[in-house]
């Protein structure tokens, strides 16, 4: 028996059967485990490219419940706020962390099994130790010159 969480608006298993263009708005929704990487603070080195995550979340995420504070108009308020959609991923999907279900489809992966696709909890991103609530402190409660001093490794 299957937790593999199904609703009126999702397809069963269409993260199986159909590519990231051919989704719903729910579907492409529901790929999101929330575990709130996608919202915290990256730098990017000049010469290399390379992102180095802080511990430090944007000032609309919340750090204990993992969601934004203002989803809908995430993108207006925050300036940086990068917002995914199928025609973007190939473009924006490596500041994506590792485990993130869009970039995982995209790059031709399949899900892990503790998404909440497959498990039908969120409770599987927080055991499996993905989420990041309670880890982060808020961009308001950090100084921006400061933010290279809040690198740490470890939630790619």
């Amino acid at each position: 028996m299957s937790n593999a969480k199904t609703t009126p608006d999702l397809r069963p298993k269409f993260w199986e059967r159909f590519d990231l263009a051919d989704l719903t708005k729910p579907e492409w929704e529901a790929l999101c485990d929330g575990c709130g990487k996608c919202c915290v603070i990256k730098l990017e080195d000049d010469d290399t490219g390379e992102l180095h995550y802080t511990d430090v979340a944007c000032r609309l995420f919340d750090v204990d419940t993992c969601r934004c504070g203002n989803y809908a108009l995430r993108k207006q308020m925050v300036s940086g706020c990068v917002v995914l959609t199928p025609e973007n991923i190939d473009r924006n999907g490596y500041w994506m962390p590792s485990t993130c279900a869009y970039r995982l489809l995209n790059e031709g992966d399949t899900l892990p099994d503790w998404h909440p696709l497959i498990t039908g909890t969120q409770q599987s991103v927080i055991d499996a130790n993905i989420s990041v609530a309670g880890k982060l402190v808020s961009e308001f409660d950090v100084d921006e010159d400061d933010l290279e001093d809040h690198v740490i490794e470890g939630f790619q």
